[in-house]
């Protein structure tokens, strides 16, 4: 594993994070709760493993709001920025990619896009919901 650490922080900078060595996974999720979260038509994410996210600075203005059990999306209680989401079932920490600023963000697939409102020609699979290994169905629609 990599010795990388990528600092990353809310929109005022009370909440910073650190993630280290690399994501598993990164790409965009078009899934309804994530547009309404980010408020935008698609959602980057980075995909770590739980225990290489840390809370660095403002864990006490660092508030959780869940919708249902599969994830617990994070945000400062100061200025409303959107940090990251933890998923309990599994483990491993949805990074948003706009709040680490070093890290490249090299996408790898879409989920989600049989919801999407805005189509991406970028040749990356398109997955109608997750891949099979994460529980989803596995099947790829058309670009």
């Amino acid at each position: 594993m990599s010795s990388d650490q990528y600092q990353g922080r809310c929109f005022c900078g009370a909440v910073e994070i650190t993630a280290s060595g690399a994501p598993f996974a990164m790409g965009y999720c078009h899934c309804k709760d994530c547009r309404a979260w980010s408020a935008g038509p698609v959602n980057a994410f980075t995909l770590w493993k739980r225990d290489e996210v840390s809370v660095t600075k403002g864990e006490d203005v660092l508030a959780s709001f869940a919708l249902s059990d599969a994830s617990h999306r994070k945000y400062c209680t100061q200025c409303g920025g959107h940090v990251m989401t933890d998923h309990p079932g599994a483990d491993f920490t949805d990074v948003y990619s706009a709040i680490l600023p070093t890290l490249k963000f090299e996408p790898g697939v879409h989920v989600n896009y049989e919801s999407a409102v805005v189509r991406m020609k970028d040749g990356l699979p398109k997955m109608k919901d997750f891949p099979a290994e994460m529980g989803g169905s596995g099947e790829t629609l058309p670009e």
